[in-house]
C-alpha cells in the first residue's frame, strides 16, 4: 500500500515530463524565450543560482523542467517539458535511461499565441 500523501503524488505527477500518448518524454524542441541558460540572466536569477539549479539536477540524476511549463506559469496549460537548455549543455542518468528506453518528443515552447 502507498502511503506517500496523496498531495505530493499528485504534485509529482502534475511535473511528469512523460507523454502517455506517444510514450516519450517531452522536450522542448528549442529554448524558450527567457531560458535560464540564455545569456543576459532573463529570469533575474540571483547570483549562483543557475549553478545550484545545475548541480541539484546533476546532484539528483535527473533534469531541469523548463520553467515555462510549469503548472504556475504564464502557460498552466502547457504539459511539463524538459528545459532544451539543460539537455543541449548536460546529460545525466536519466536523461540517458529516458534516451534509451523511451526517447524523446520535442514540444515547442509555449507562447502567447497558443
Amino acid at each position: 500500500m502507498n502511503t506517500e500523501p496523496a498531495k505530493r503524488r499528485r504534485a509529482r505527477s502534475d511535473l511528469s515530463v512523460g507523454d502517455p500518448v506517444v510514450h516519450k518524454t517531452r522536450l522542448l524542441s528549442e529554448q524558450c524565450g527567457t531560458c535560464i541558460f540564455r545569456p543576459g540572466n532573463l529570469m533575474h536569477l540571483e547570483p549562483g543560482q543557475l549553478a545550484q539549479l545545475v548541480r541539484e539536477a546533476h546532484d539528483n540524476a535527473g533534469y531541469i523542467i523548463c520553467h515555462d511549463t510549469l503548472p504556475y506559469s504564464d502557460f498552466p496549460q502547457t504539459k511539463p517539458a524538459i528545459c532544451r537548455g539543460f539537455a543541449d549543455r548536460y546529460t545525466t542518468p536519466a536523461l540517458q535511461i529516458m534516451a534509451l528506453l523511451w526517447g524523446f518528443v520535442e514540444v515547442d515552447p509555449p507562447s502567447a499565441a497558443d
